[in-house]
Order: C-alpha cells, then sequence, then structure tokens
C-alpha cells in the first residue's frame, strides 16, 4: 500500500454543493499520475496535478474546498483542473498559451 501523498487521508463528511465537474479517470491514468507524484525531479506543478488526480480518483465526492486543502491548492484551482478534466480529457499539461509566440533572434 502507497502511503498518501497529500495531507489528511481521514475521509469526512462535507457538506455543501455537489460540483457539476467530476472527471473519470482509467487504471493507466491513475498509475501514471501515482508515478508521477512519487517523483522528485518531475517539475512542481505537474507533481501537484498528479497528486489531484489521485485525490479525486479516490474520493470524487469531494468539495474543491477539501480537496484543494489534501493537496495544498487553493479551490480555484481545484475547479479549474475538475472543468478542464472533465471538459478536454486528462492531461497535466499546460493549456495553449494565446498570443504571439516568442522570437529568439538568431
Amino acid at each position: 500500500m502507497q502511503p498518501s501523498l497529500c495531507r489528511s487521508p481521514k475521509i469526512t463528511t462535507m457538506s455543501g454543493p455537489r460540483t457539476l465537474h467530476r472527471p473519470t479517470f482509467t487504471a493507466e491514468q491513475v498509475a501514471q499520475a501515482r508515478q508521477l507524484a512519487a517523483q522528485h525531479s518531475a517539475p512542481h506543478r505537474t507533481v501537484r496535478r498528479a497528486r489531484l488526480t489521485l485525490v479525486l480518483a479516490a474520493h470524487p465526492d469531494l468539495t474543491h474546498e477539501e480537496a484543494g486543502r489534501r493537496c495544498g491548492l487553493e479551490k480555484e484551482t481545484v475547479y479549474k483542473w475538475r472543468r478542464r478534466w472533465r471538459q478536454h480529457g486528462w492531461s497535466l499539461g499546460d493549456a495553449p498559451r494565446s498570443g504571439r509566440p516568442r522570437v529568439f533572434p538568431p
């Protein structure tokens, strides 16, 4: 059994509105998230998103606030990732940036 990678492993009943965005994760996605969450050389933002994936896969009924508390994220960040994963599928990468790409002189 793997140790918990986020805080508060105790399950509590949460009051408040239920989230409309409940992403579902495949076993492969959870395995990849578990591997990335344990890496020390992975980018910090990737590790945090992987940890959020693990928490939401284990406890999909958590509120944004409780999921964020367990992973050290703001509730707005949890909402953003839940919505993105529900609408566009699971990915730990950043969304494409708008605007003209940077140009570096030769």
